[in-house]
């Protein structure tokens, strides 16, 4: 094993950051080298419980994540965040800010926090999220929470690199569903009510029977398991406790049903033609720069549809 794959086995921070910087690069020669270094790492991985906690933006999830993580690591568990923020679609850049919005977690040596631009990828989540988990696994970290950006209907990519999804709401949550589409809430294996403190406790109720109400009238994603709804408080850390307890109770259970590590290798799979997606554009872009820039005009100008443009495009590839 390489000298950097070791130091990520034996948890040195300053390793699993550069290996997750090099995971992140788009240099070819980087990408060599970060997929040896996940070859070398891979059987260290797996021991863990990744969880995906998405909600609409103000909802809580950075002071939720914070107050959750602390409930951990206060357990000697080692909890890592990866916290996705949205590229601007015009500059490419990304505030990256999630360290500042959790400082008592960030600084706790149990916990690690990456900030990952999501570089407009579908979901919010940044391509390389799923071999970061690998890097954070093969590091000893024992929860893997990934932030996302925010709900839509292309959060089913951060369902299919996850073990556990919590859908986040907050007390006006009648409202809430209004903008939230069936999927999501189709995806979650946990929701929950946050902000269930002071005036908003009444509102949390409410909301809580509203979301049960829904919950009773989608089909159950797995009969062992009844999608459950929690308040909690993560201002003042109340209720946080019972969603760890919950998580727990799903593990246990569908380890004992096999649904675990089936969801497991069915995502490790999906990822294989996530990947190939992305290779297969990237060598059409590359070897049809030419022909794609007249073809793109030729778009621009009403001459084609997109459509008849990306088959002849499919064409000119098959054709090489």
């Amino acid at each position: 094993m390489s000298d950097l794959g070791e130091q990520i086995v034996a948890g040195k921070r300053r390793a699993i950051a550069k290996a997750i910087t090099l995971i992140e690069s788009t240099r070819i020669d980087h990408r060599k080298e970060a997929q040896a270094l996940l070859n070398e790492v891979l059987p260290h991985t797996g021991n863990t419980i990744r969880i995906g906690l998405t909600g609409v933006p103000g909802v809580g999830k950075s002071t939720f994540i914070e107050s959750f993580g602390k409930l951990l690591t206060g357990q000697g568990i080692k909890v890592a965040v990866l916290a996705v923020d949205p590229s601007s679609q015009i500059s490419g850049g990304s505030i990256l800010g999630d360290k500042t919005r959790m400082e008592e977690l960030a600084r706790d040596e149990l916990a690690f926090i990456r900030p990952t631009p999501s570089k407009g990828t579908l979901g919010g989540t940044a391509r390389y999220t799923r071999e970061a988990m690998m890097i954070l696994e093969a590091a000893g970290y024992e929860v893997i929470i990934v932030e996302t950006v925010g709900v839509g209907q292309s959060e089913v990519a951060v369902a299919d690199m996850v073990d556990m999804f919590l859908l986040l709401l907050s007390p006006s949550a009648g409202d809430d569903l209004q903008g939230i589409k069936r999927g999501i809430m189709e995806l979650a294996d946990l929701v929950i009510i946050n902000k269930a403190d002071g005036d908003f406790v009444s509102a949390a109720n409410i909301a809580s029977a509203d979301v049960r109400s829904a919950l009773h009238l989608m089909k159950a994603k797995n009969p062992d398991w009844t999608v459950d709804v929690l308040e909690t408080s993560a201002l003042n850390t109340t209720g946080i406790d019972k969603v760890w307890e919950k998580i727990k109770s799903f593990k246990d259970i569908m380890e004992k049903n096999g649904e675990f590590e089936s969801r497991r290798q069915e995502q490790t799979v999906s990822a294989i033609w996530t990947e190939l997606n992305e290779l297969m554009l990237q060598q059409v872009q590359l070897e049809n720069s030419g022909e794609m820039s007249d073809t793109i005009r030729e778009v621009r100008e009403k001459r084609i549809t997109p459509l008849a443009a990306a088959s002849e495009l499919f064409k000119t590839l098959n054709t090489k």
